[in-house]
């Protein structure tokens, strides 16, 4: 083999430890956020709670990926569904035309149509008894039917 195809290339590199990059920055951020918070509240108690919801917040944007994608990018989906419009209007192209369409029917395909036009009910009933029998009650009449057409069609 000459070249070796890479493999796992959505799979993020770990840089601290089992932490990724983006992981690692998330956390790097919410401690961040906590010596602000410590020195912002002078109750401790008010500090812990408001740090034990910053920590389900950040480790959800660092860890937690529904249907595959960070919470960051689904965060950001969201968003611009609930901004754009929910309405879409079709408009016409500038510069559209209608155009009339005409068929040229050539001389083979008026041909073709009265030939085929020339087979009867009964004919069309044999072709599909062994159509819907898959092949199994093939008749004699059904053998004529095919070869005769294709005669026709031939000349």
């Amino acid at each position: 083999m000459l070249f070796s195809v890479p493999q796992y290339i959505d799979v993020e590199d770990k840089i601290a430890g089992p932490l990724t990059a983006r992981q690692f920055l998330w956390l790097l951020a919410f401690g961040a956020v906590l010596i602000v918070l410590w020195n912002l509240f002078d109750n401790k108690a008010t500090f812990y709670v408001v740090a034990f919801f910053l920590f389900l917040l950040f480790g959800a944007f660092a860890f937690y990926k529904p249907h595959g994608v960070s919470l960051v990018t689904f965060v950001g989906y969201a968003l611009t569904f609930l901004i754009q419009p929910k309405i879409y209007v079709w408009r016409r192209p500038v510069g559209w035309q209608k155009k009339k369409i005409t068929k040229k029917r050539d001389k083979y395909d008026a041909q073709f149509y009265k030939k085929s036009a020339s087979m009867t009910i009964e004919d069309i009933a044999v072709l599909a008894d062994v159509l819907d029998s898959e092949g199994h009650h093939r008749t004699d009449r059904a053998i004529e039917i095919l070869e005769s057409h294709a005669t026709k069609n031939k000349k």
